[in-house]
């Protein structure tokens, strides 16, 4: 069966948000998306069926993690990532160039690629644009993003503008790599740092290059919101409005929100996986610890309007017990409810802009989160 041809559809746009479906050679993705981060070819402490019943649509794997272990050429004589993982909707893969500058602080850049040791065993590697996209094709994504040059934070105007020129040189060199297979799509990075004026000047750049969409980097790594919304007004200002956006790391609810509304599609970050492992749930009513004591006689549910197997069947005082056990079930829980929250905030802003309504639900949403986790017979 032939796939189709990757594509999206902008369905509906309402005070800056846009409401759309992309097409890959895997399935169909409802935007805005948040897509669960499985690094290393597993969402943590999830199956795949337990991450699909969360409503998530497509994932995320990473290219620098598994060009490591177990290796592309082996994923693929075994069938590519989504067999190997058993997950049969799209997936997106990071190009590992955010990876390779947060774990390697003394690697080696020159206009050919990056070189870099393993954080697994300091063996030594050669990454280069058109490798990037080889890795990538290997593994079978439906997203394929191009390497980028992650600009440090803080950086001079000099140092971001020299990272920006080698970004879109290796964005020209992948998108020359890419075999354009049916269903299967090249994003550009937008780079340039805090400078509004570079971030602009790298979008227009790529699109005069040519992608399937366009995704903004280097953003989240320790700037104020004031800043991040900043940059990625003057990133999204010269994209077109029929391909998909994606802010790739930034993942707190209200700062999707502010993302939506400026007209981001796709989103992506450990943060819901992560703090479900630390004894952090997300609920309607803020961020909840699982780890204070005062949940310890707490019968009532997580949430008691979250359908998830967390707040279906069990207590806080349970889940309590499960986390200060150190159990792993605990973990699974609350990584479970963290999705299944994620996922119905993506569907509620869905739902919004097809109704007209985005800021009033946002507003309330927000609104919501502000008052707070309610104690115990309050």
């Amino acid at each position: 069966m032939t796939a189709p041809d990757f594509g999206f559809s902008l369905l509906d746009v309402c005070a800056g948000a846009r409401r759309g479906k992309i097409t890959t050679a895997h399935g169909t993705v409802d935007t805005p998306a948040f897509m669960p981060v499985g690094t290393a070819a597993t969402v943590k402490a999830m199956t795949p069926q337990a991450v699909s019943d969360t409503g998530a649509q497509m994932i995320l794997a990473n290219t620098y993690h598994l060009m490591l272990r177990p290796g592309a050429e082996t994923v693929a004589a075994l069938g590519g990532l989504h067999k190997f993982m058993n997950w049969r909707r799209p997936i997106l893969t990071d190009s590992g160039g955010f990876q390779i500058w947060s774990l390697n602080k003394l690697r080696e850049i020159d206009a050919e690629g990056v070189t870099f040791r393993s954080h697994l065993d300091g063996s030594r590697h050669h990454l280069t644009p058109e490798r990037a996209v080889e890795i990538q094709d290997m593994l079978g994504a439906d997203i394929v993003m191009v390497l980028d040059e992650c600009t440090d934070h803080p950086a001079t105007r000099d140092q971001a503008e020299e990272s920006l020129r080698l970004t879109l040189d290796w964005a020209r060199r992948c998108r020359d790599a890419f075999p354009n297979r049916p269903g299967h799509g090249l994003f550009g990075i937008v780079q340039g740092g805090m400078y509004e004026d570079l971030r602009e000047e790298a979008a227009r750049a790529l699109v005069g290059i040519g992608f399937h969409g366009y995704a903004i980097g280097g953003l989240s790594v320790g700037e104020d919101r004031v800043t991040l919304l900043a940059m990625l007004e003057a990133a999204v200002s010269p994209l077109p409005e029929d391909q998909p956006r994606y802010l790739m790391g930034v993942g707190r609810p209200a700062d999707i929100l502010q993302a939506v509304a400026r007209g981001v599609d796709m989103f992506d970050c450990v943060l819901p996986t992560r703090s479900g492992r630390t004894s952090k749930a997300f609920t309607r009513r803020g961020e909840v610890n699982l780890r204070n004591a005062h949940h310890s006689q707490d019968p009532r549910p997580l949430d008691d309007q979250c359908p998830c197997p967390a707040c279906r069947d069990y207590s806080r005082a349970y889940l309590h017990h499960l986390m200060r056990s150190g159990e792993i079930l605990g973990a699974m829980l609350l990584t479970g409810h963290n999705l299944r929250f994620y996922q119905d905030m993506m569907a509620g802003i869905r739902e919004a802009v097809a109704t007209d309504t985005f800021a009033a639900f946002s507003a309330a949403f927000l609104g919501e989160i502000e008052t707070g986790d309610i104690p115990e017979h309050s």
